[in-house]
């Protein structure tokens, strides 16, 4: 199976422009994230996909691989399949978020291995840590599972409907909390770019729900891995530590 990391990266990010640039203890933010990617035993090439040359001249100065990709992708979901429309030869495409400087290739390989089951489309993580104000908080993304555990619903809201989350992790419902790093099949990928949106993905700013409106499955792989990504200028401190 050849898989493609690809790593969306966007200079103009609205809450923090700039972000694949910035310094991290010496190393680009970019460059953190492409290397950790690379430690991946599963992966056979990774690609850039940015919209600036400012991020094109970075990755090559590493001597990593980039590409340039249009600037009105709404998302990295378009992003990798710009890539993939220009390198057919790969089975599988991982998405890699590209403000997650300490991405464990541990994960990577867990996600990926969800592939050796030809029934999954698309693969994605979940953890069951899922504490009270996670619950509550619309910025965690709350999951349910059905009984082959792929995703039901994917949610900003407190999914299932109760009052305490540890209550129903303890009685045996399946609900995670959603680990944003995503694979496909190149075929899935394909199709899944030339969807039109759908109203509940618009409701809850989730491309997931999209895929789930057309009938696509996304198998989710538990990991108990988490580490903190950069959203916000303000996250730099909490990543400072662990480099």
């Amino acid at each position: 199976m050849k898989v493609l990391g690809v790593i969306p990266a966007r200079f103009e990010s609205s809450r923090f422009p700039g972000k694949p640039l910035i310094n991290l203890n010496g190393k680009s933010m970019i460059r953190r994230v492409y290397e950790g990617a690379k430690r991946s035993s599963l992966l056979t090439d990774i690609i850039v996909a940015t919209d600036d040359q400012r991020i094109v001249d970075e990755v090559l100065s590493f001597g990593g691989k980039v590409e340039m990709t249009d600037k009105n992708h709404p998302s990295g979901t378009d992003r990798c399949g710009e890539i993939l429309s220009r390198h057919p030869e790969f089975d599988v495409v991982l998405n890699i978020q590209g403000d997650e400087p300490l991405i464990a290739a541990k994960q990577i390989d867990t996600l990926l291995n969800a592939f050796t089951d030809k029934e999954v489309q698309i693969a994605t993580l979940g953890i069951k840590d899922v504490s009270e104000e996670d619950f509550q908080n619309p910025n965690r993304i709350k999951l349910v599972l059905n009984a082959k555990s792929d995703a039901m619903y994917f949610s900003r809201s407190a999914i299932p409907n109760a009052d305490h989350a540890n209550a129903i992790a303890k009685n045996g419902i399946p609900l995670m909390r959603h680990i944003g790093l995503y694979a496909y099949r190149s075929k899935t990928l394909t199709e899944l770019v030339s969807l039109e949106k759908s109203l509940l993905e618009q409701v809850e700013s989730l491309e997931q729900l999209r895929w789930l409106y057309y009938g696509y499955s996304i198998r989710v792989i538990e990991t108990n891995i988490e580490t903190p990504n950069i959203d916000v200028p303000a996250d730099v401190e909490k990543v400072l530590p662990f480099l």
